[in-house]
């Protein structure tokens, strides 16, 4: 979900879920941020456990991380900040809250955040980001609760909700591609006869080579002459973000009822 292609990419690109997922959330639960980021890191999700209609709460997305001090690989090579995005699949007819019913705490506590719908056939499903991660660890999301007296869909009663956060880049593109953002390791066992930039070549024992091209930035931690096995690896892990999600419960809760 959250990673990307672009050539200046640096991380959490929502964008690439919206055009390869019509619904990002799979029949399993799995959310489709968890195709592209392979590491699993956790995130906190905090909302009310009730609500009253037609009002707005606030739901927290914690996602936690060294972010001063740890860089990642962009596609570039160069070392940069980790971003983050987030994604909410609310259930239908709840909404992202409107900005004209923000009050200024809300707005504030957003830091300039902005939550975009997923879609226009599902407004329910909203994303942000990629954002700095240095800024935005904590994401705050405004939610309006749907009216039951006006909105049959959304009777009294408990409902799910399912959250995914993300930090830094992924290691799959959505076109199936890998990114630099992962680390490399022997086609082989053999011995090491070139290092040519980041093309490594290993002359397996039935006398064949096999080179690996590792990707921009790669730190290779191998030598020639030295003796490797099939899948050991041969460069540093650059990979220090990945992708949590949560489920949540909260009770559309009666007036008359309280």
């Amino acid at each position: 979900l959250l990673a990307g292609s672009l050539p200046d990419d640096a991380g959490a690109y929502p964008i690439f879920a919206q055009q390869n997922y019509k619904d990002p959330r799979e029949a399993t639960g799995k959310l489709a941020c968890a195709n592209c980021h392979l590491a699993s890191k956790q995130i906190d999700v905090r909302l009310p456990h009730e609500v009253l209609p037609d009002t707005i709460f606030k739901t927290y997305i914690d996602i936690p991380c060294k972010y001063e001090k740890r860089k990642q690989p962009l596609a570039s090579g160069e070392k940069g900040a980790l971003n983050v995005g987030a994604i909410a699949v609310m259930p239908e007819g709840w909404k992202l809250a409107p900005k004209d019913r923000l009050p200024k705490p809300i707005k504030k506590e957003m830091k300039g955040l902005a939550w975009a719908p997923y879609s226009k056939e599902h407004p329910e499903i909203v994303v942000a980001g990629p954002v700095p991660g240095s800024k935005y660890s904590r994401m705050t999301l405004p939610v309006l609760v749907p009216d039951p007296s006006k909105d049959t869909n959304n009777p009294f009663g408990k409902y799910s909700f399912f959250y995914g956060g993300n930090r830094g880049r992924g290691q799959v593109y959505p076109e199936g591609n890998n990114s630099n953002n992962n680390q490399y390791f022997a086609k082989g066992d053999g011995t090491v006869t070139a290092i040519d930039g980041l093309k490594v070549t290993i002359q397996k024992k039935d006398g064949s080579t096999s080179v690996v091209e590792c990707g921009a930035g790669a730190d290779v931690v191998v030598e020639v002459g030295e003796v490797v096995k099939n899948g050991e690896p041969i460069t540093t892990n650059p990979n220090v973000g990945g992708f949590g999600q949560e489920e949540k419960e909260l009770v559309l809760q009666d007036m008359n009822r309280l």
